[in-house]
């Protein structure tokens, strides 16, 4: 899957520590998708990350450009035992 990231994304990944890889494996593997109640060209993507205490984590991805392009990568509380 190709994507970008924007500076925002980059930003909060390296404040965060959450490895690239992470981000990559909740892209194309995502546990869930949801659509952004606020902008219709945005889908959050939701997954376990066993090598973090099964934390979820959730990728906002606007789908609408190409590449798509990262917009937000966190540790997603409200979804903890909801996946």
């Amino acid at each position: 899957m190709k994507f970008e990231l924007t500076k925002h994304a980059k930003k909060v990944l390296a404040e965060r520590e959450i490895p690239l890889e992470w981000m990559e494996r909740t892209l194309v593997e995502p546990e869930l998708r949801q659509p952004d109640p606020d902008d219709a060209a945005v889908e959050r993507r939701f997954r376990r990350i066993p090598e973090f205490g099964n934390r979820v984590l959730r990728v906002a991805i606007n789908t609408a450009v190409e590449p798509n392009r990262v917009v937000s990568v966190f540790f997603d509380r409200q979804m903890k035992g909801k996946l």
